[in-house]
């Protein structure tokens, strides 16, 4: 155990849950109400990248890193019982992120390998941390998470030197995306059964869900061969009917854990609905394999979808539960969980039905806006560790 005093400062940063849940979720709902207009072509950015490219980019290697550093950093106390990340190393994280985000958006000003050099730091700097704590801690089987944030990094230095060599990014993109959709077919394999476990053997005894086990290892593992030969390849019938196969493998896993049993609390059935929309996703890229949808549809129900849902859904349970409030989702709550909802059906349905896409897009936009910074309204009191008397604006 590390014998580092306690955090004694303000809450905000003693806990990295706190700043990056609530500035990744700001920053969600605000990039999307300025990239609305860009692609309409209303607004022009300074960055370097191209419209499309830095919309891709900000949702990949903006939001989702801080999400996942906030979860990350939080987790890693209980795997390894050394105190957490806080204070100034962890003021040093949130800086460097936050600076990633501005030169990114600027990079036309900047150049674009200050742009790359700030923004990488960030990825190198999380891995760099969880690697010492999790060696530190002697926890030597969580350091398959390091790998994946390592590959999320690796996505993110091939995204800007893709972008500036060939004028868009490509192939940075598939890397980024296969490596978030690991991510959430490792991690969500352990919280979902194990979470859901929890509450019904509490509330509702019955058929439990399966927990992890060598099906799911081995899922995984197939899921990961799967998207290696997307990632090279993203047409044709190979291609189709494996992405097609990891599909019906995630709807077996998912179907395994019970969630049809967990309508009586939304907190764990959120998490059932943001799993599933990673074998839809798989099998709406294997349709377009085929040629029968455009690839956007499925790349937006992995990220807008099990992405965006799953981390939401993440941050909700993390706050109420380290805040000290109780495990239940609030009226309020359930409002942010619909609106995501919304927007990644909106959005998905934009691709497949064209004629109406510019109505859709803006559902999606303004659906999208609401659950994140709905979440950064409601939970914002707490993440901020104000009195007790304000934070219960987020029980609703």
């Amino acid at each position: 155990m590390s014998r580092k005093p306690a955090h004694d400062g303000w809450p905000l940063f003693s806990y990295s849950f706190r700043p990056f849940f609530l500035l990744g979720s700001i920053y969600a709902g605000l990039a999307i109400l300025v990239w609305l207009p860009v692609f309409m072509g209303e607004l022009t950015l300074t960055t370097a990248f191209q419209p499309r490219d830095w919309h891709v980019h900000e949702m990949l290697f903006g939001y989702l890193p801080a999400v996942i550093t906030g979860f990350l950093f939080t987790a890693i106390p209980n795997w390894t019982g050394r105190l957490p990340i806080q204070g100034g190393p962890l003021l040093t994280l949130v800086l460097v992120w936050i600076a990633g985000r501005v030169v990114v958006t600027v990079s036309a000003e900047t150049g674009w390998l200050a742009a790359f050099l700030i923004d990488a730091s960030f990825l190198a700097l999380v891995a760099a941390a969880a690697t010492r704590e999790i060696l530190a801690g002697k926890n030597w089987r969580n350091l398959k998470v390091v790998v994946l944030i390592t590959l999320l990094l690796a996505g993110n230095v091939a995204f800007h030197i893709e972008a500036h060599l060939k004028g868009t990014a490509d192939v940075s993109i598939r890397i980024g995306i296969a490596t978030v959709v690991l991510l959430i077919s490792l991690i969500g394999g352990r919280i979902i059964p194990s979470f859901t476990l929890n509450w019904l053997a509490r509330e509702k005894p019955g058929r439990l869900p399966a927990p992890f086990g060598r099906l799911d290892v081995a899922i995984v593992a197939i899921t990961a061969v799967i998207l290696l030969i997307w990632i090279v390849r993203q047409e044709g019938a190979l291609v189709g009917t494996t992405l097609a196969v990891a599909g019906l493998l995630h709807l077996v896993r998912l179907g395994r854990w019970a969630g049809d049993r967990t309508f009586g609390e939304r907190l764990v059935l959120i998490l059932h609905v943001g799993y599933a929309f990673v074998p839809l996703g798989f099998l709406f890229v294997a349709a377009s394999a085929f040629g029968l949808l455009p690839p956007s549809a499925g790349l937006h129900a992995w990220m807008a979808g099990s992405a965006g849902i799953m981390t939401l859904a993440v941050m909700t349970r993390a706050t109420l539960g380290h805040t000290g409030q109780p495990l239940t989702a609030s009226v309020t709550t359930q409002a942010i969980y619909v609106a995501a909802v919304v927007a990644v059906l909106a959005r998905i349905c934009a691709v497949i039905e064209p004629s109406r896409s510019e109505v859709l897009l803006h559902v999606a936009a303004g659906a999208w806006a609401a659950a994140f910074l709905g979440f950064a309204v409601t939970y914002g009191p707490a993440l901020l560790g104000l009195d007790k008397r304000l934070s219960q604006q987020a029980r609703g």
